[in-house]
């Protein structure tokens, strides 16, 4: 077993003490919990919940936090099944959930998730505005954008537009913009010990320092970037005072900014409001933290301020900013690619009205309509990608795009007969079956949408993601 660090528990005495330690340690030896966040657009949460089970999975659902269910059994294959894939739900820890649900974005708001990866609040975000307006999700880590769009693209997400930047800097291009941030800020991660134990291994309390100069730059720059009026929700998964209070001490005797009141739905204890002989501001109070084992979670801390004032932002006008190019349905330059797919697939016209187009290269991505930006910044990326225009200059739809405008085709259709045939798909297989029609065509098992595949003369050819078949898949009963 490994043993807490003592630098750790020396930490947790000091500032909090005997009894506090006690349960930290308790809490660090014991075993984690597990939970799964499911979708609000899922018209078959129960169905869902049914399957699970066939795989001996059980659920159970936690107390007024919608569609958050902690894993009784089958933590070892939640991971793994065809749902899963299929991005029917989310793994994501409880108290994870909470910052975006304080936050509680509209379609109508701007939003901005300034520290994004590996995507699981943005991907909450995205939900809460019903996959509607305008959400940026910013990452400053090449590596770690590729986990974001990984999971944006899973979940079928065309409200969110992905930047690299350096958070800490991104007031320098979008200045008095956001209605809504959220800053889940890099920390020392004391809340999550018990899940990432390496954290025990490198953790020293003169670390702190490079982490609180870090999450105060990054919210001076959210408190630029946010309108007057707007909603900033700071958020850790550490329990350390330098990390959190003092931080948000530090913006707000600064800065027009005031901590509000928030109500969350699990236990939790207000924001301390004194740090060893120094009184802190009063409200602070009104911040809250959450103790990993009293709701069987991650540690975290919260506080929601809201911007009640003007704040100087030195917008950089010599930026090169990279041109924007969203198009609608009707711009000639992807209007006989959507024609073809609408064609080929009985799609109605009044299907592509609801999205924006962007042309790079040799594919096209799409967006939902009321996503916008002034700001003309080079994106990695903007909604989904629709589909690969192919050497007959026809577009060749996405597997993933198929799984949106699935419900609206109405033509060449297949449904697969086996769950062998399942298998083979889902590998990138060819399925051996004889087609009077051949081209591409969207794929079904059991009434679920899966994808797209081509037949042709030698049988179907699947089309499902590359990135997507590397993840190992289990069924009922194998």
């Amino acid at each position: 077993m490994i043993e807490l660090s003592e630098k750790i528990a020396e930490y947790i005495k000091k500032f909090f003490g005997e009894n506090y330690l006690k349960n930290y340690r308790d809490f660090f030896y014991s075993t984690p919990n597990y939970y799964i966040r499911l979708f609000n657009s899922n018209e078959k949460k129960n169905e869902i919940i049914e399957q699970l089970n066939n795989y001996g999975i059980q659920l159970l659902p936690v107390n007024n936090i919608a569609n958050a269910y902690q894993i009784i059994k089958g933590n070892e294959i939640i991971g793994k099944t065809f749902h899963f894939i299929l991005g029917k739900y989310y793994i994501q820890s409880l108290s994870s959930m909470i910052p975006p649900l304080v936050l509680n974005p509209s379609k109508n708001d701007i939003v901005l998730d300034l520290c994004a990866a590996p995507g699981s609040k943005t991907t909450q975000l995205a939900e809460i505005m019903h996959n509607e307006g305008t959400l940026i999700a910013n990452e400053i880590s090449i590596d770690r954008i590729k986990s974001l769009v990984f999971n944006i693209e899973k979940l079928n997400l065309l409200n969110v537009g992905v930047i690299n930047e350096k958070g800490e800097a991104l007031s320098k291009i979008f200045d008095n913009y956001f209605d809504k941030i959220l800053v889940d800020a890099p920390c020392s991660a004391l809340g999550i010990l018990q899940k990432k134990g390496e954290v025990n291994n490198w953790w020293n309390e003169n670390k702190i320092p490079q982490f609180s100069n870090l999450q105060y730059r990054l919210l001076l720059s959210a408190a630029k970037m946010c309108k007057v009026g707007g909603e900033i929700v700071y958020s850790t998964c550490t329990l350390s005072l330098e990390e959190n209070e003092l931080v948000v001490n530090k913006l707000i005797n600064n800065y027009p900014l005031e901590v509000e009141e928030i109500n969350l739905p699990l236990p939790s204890h207000q924001a301390f409001t004194i740090y060893g002989n120094e009184k802190l501001n009063p409200s602070l109070a009104n911040a809250r933290r959450i103790l990993p084992w009293e709701v069987n979670s991650e540690g975290f801390f919260i506080a929601k301020l809201r911007k009640i004032g003007e704040i100087y932002s030195e917008v950089n006008d010599n930026l090169v900013l990279n041109k924007l190019s969203l198009r609608n349905l009707n711009d000639p330059s992807v209007k006989n690619y959507l024609n073809n797919v609408k064609s080929s697939f009985c799609i109605d016209d009044t299907v592509f009205e609801n999205y924006n187009y962007l042309l790079k290269r040799n594919e096209i991505f799409f967006v939902n309509k009321d996503w916008h930006t002034k700001y003309h910044i080079d994106f990695v990326r903007i909604g989904a990608r629709l589909g690969l225009i192919d050497k007959d200059n026809k577009l060749q739809l996405y597997s993933l795009a198929a799984q949106v405008l699935g419900k609206h085709i109405k033509k060449n259709i297949v449904k697969l007969e086996s769950l062998e045939d399942l298998k083979i798909y889902l590998k990138g297989g060819l399925i051996k079956k004889s087609f009077s029609e051949l081209g591409q065509k969207l794929v079904m098992y059991n009434d679920e949408i899966i994808g797209t595949a081509v037949a042709t003369k030698e049988g179907l050819k699947s089309q499902f993601p590359r990135n997507f078949r590397t993840q190992e898949i289990v069924f009922p009963g194998s």
